[in-house]
């Protein structure tokens, strides 16, 4: 049984990257997503498929375009237009059958690709509880990791992230509003981007923070990434972060072309490698890739001010209340919920399904905080400290083009009755606060628990970030660990 799924992921790797007509890519897929996700080793990666996607498929096969009839996933607080509910995981909103794309699905789509299905997701994109365990959600039940199944994927796109490691796709999109990107594809063993906050619309996306949230392509390599986000980059007249997106945006594929560390200085976080000697002794593999690839490392010390999480945790349970009660408000369809109080509400009547495992700790703190002066103050500090003060301090002060450090720890056991137990790695917030560009690339594993390289830059340099990614996936030397839809076992 092993080797037969094996099999199967070897082949779907060929089948990222090799021409095939679009029905015949959906089958394939389609199949897997029945095999592994339903069965098998029940990932749970996928929470919807698509009853249109094979008629989606012949529809692009008369397309061309390098995305024509690439079959994707799409995280399941992204509106798509197919008769499936957008639920961000939870059963209030399992009705929400909205029959609209939201603008970077249009996109998507105009550009040729097919839309297989949604992606499971930490519930409420993990700002419920302080106690959650990333990837569990009551639609969804709980996203496994497919390197070793009794393991977190990590959260919040923790299906989008399983579902490109394992083969259930080509691609797929994620949201982040702190991590939610680039963990689950670090501790998936793939690619993923956060681009800067702006550059792609977020209307029709089920929302945590107007200040940091963004969707982003995760993808088996730096390549397909780029071409996802060209087509999804653009201005969106609805929302008012986008208005310089048609400025800055560009082909981030032919920004690739010629990619090149040679001269170039990146400033190394070491703080943020933590105290895992096998993490640090991975990391400094790849320094000496990015070293033999002509890069020059520098070595930064640099300790965060404290207060930027605190603020930060404010402004996302403000912005929580006022966004998520937008959205709720003007959903089209007939939902039980019509603002943050509802979904309160509706949790404690439901609570042997929404409750189970564990609490709503943040929802129930965002619904109380009104003090918009107290909210104001905050995202002034974090914004300060996370940007001027922190990145771009950093790269000016250290003549360095971008901040890297291990995105994240291996992945933790999963564990429903008391959350999460992640070690204390990588930069992150950093990117995530300031609303800048951040890129996880495979770095290789520890003990064959996938862990990536983070490459952040500043505001709008998205392109280079990229480019720098992709000059890194070339010179990188460490192996990378292939899927193995067991549990997890010393490698």
């Amino acid at each position: 049984m092993n080797r037969q799924t094996t099999t199967m992921l070897m082949a779907a790797a060929a089948l990222a990257g090799t021409p095939a007509r679009a029905d015949e890519s959906v089958d394939t897929y389609l199949a897997r997503i029945a095999a592994l996700n339903h069965a098998g080793p029940r990932l749970n990666a996928v929470i919807a498929v698509n009853p249109q996607a094979r008629a989606a498929a012949e529809a692009a096969s008369a397309l061309t375009g390098p995305l024509a009839g690439k079959p994707i996933l799409i995280k399941d607080n992204i509106e798509t237009a197919e008769p499936i509910p957008t639920t961000a995981g939870s059963l209030a909103l399992a009705d929400n059958v909205t029959g609209r794309d939201a603008p970077l699905v249009a996109r998507l789509r105009s550009a040729g690709v097919v839309i297989l299905g949604k992606t499971n997701l930490s519930e409420w994109a993990n700002i419920r509880s302080s106690h959650s365990s990333s990837g569990w959600s009551a639609t969804g039940g709980q996203t496994r990791n497919p390197h070793a199944t009794d393991r977190s994927p990590c959260g919040s796109s923790s299906g989008s992230g399983a579902a490109v490691a394992a083969g259930l796709a080509w691609a797929a999109i994620g949201t982040e509003t702190d991590g939610s990107v680039t963990c689950p594809a670090s501790m998936n063993g793939i690619v993923g981007f956060k681009p800067t906050v702006g550059l792609v619309s977020r209307t029709h996306v089920v929302p945590i923070s107007h200040s940091q949230d963004t969707a982003g392509p995760m993808a088996h390599s730096v390549h397909d990434a780029a071409l996802l986000l060209t087509a999804m980059a653009g201005s969106d007249p609805a929302d008012p972060a986008t208005a310089m997106a048609d400025h800055y945006k560009t082909d981030y594929v032919a920004a690739l072309s010629g990619a090149s560390l040679k001269g170039v200085r990146v400033g190394v976080l070491r703080k943020a490698v933590g105290d895992n000697p096998k993490v640090r002794a991975l990391f400094d593999h790849a320094l000496a890739d990015l070293r033999a690839a002509g890069a020059e490392p520098v070595e930064i010390e640099f300790d965060a001010d404290q207060t930027m999480g605190r603020d930060e945790l404010t402004v996302l349970l403000y912005e929580l209340r006022v966004d998520l009660g937008g959205y709720l408000a003007g959903l089209p369809g007939k939902v039980p919920v019509r603002s943050l109080a509802d979904v309160i509400a509706f949790n404690r009547a439901h609570a042997d399904s929404e409750l189970r495992w564990f609490g709503q700790d943040l929802f129930e703190t965002a619904e109380t905080l009104t003090d918009h002066a107290a909210y104001t103050r905050a995202r002034a500090n974090s914004l300060r400290l996370a940007g001027r003060d922190g990145i771009d301090r950093l790269l000016a002060e250290h003549r360095v083009a971008f901040l890297i450090a291990p995105t994240a720890a291996p992945a933790w056991p999963i564990d429903l009755v008391t959350g999460d137990h992640g070690i204390e790695v990588g930069a992150g917030n950093l990117p995530a606060i300031a609303g800048y560009p951040h890129l996880t690339v495979p770095m290789g594993a520890v003990d064959g628990l996938p862990v990536g390289l983070s490459i952040i830059g500043t505001a709008w340099d998205d392109a280079h970030v990229l480019a720098a990614g992709a000059a890194y996936e070339q010179a990188r030397t460490a192996p990378l660990p292939a899927p193995t839809l067991e549990p997890w076992r010393a490698r």
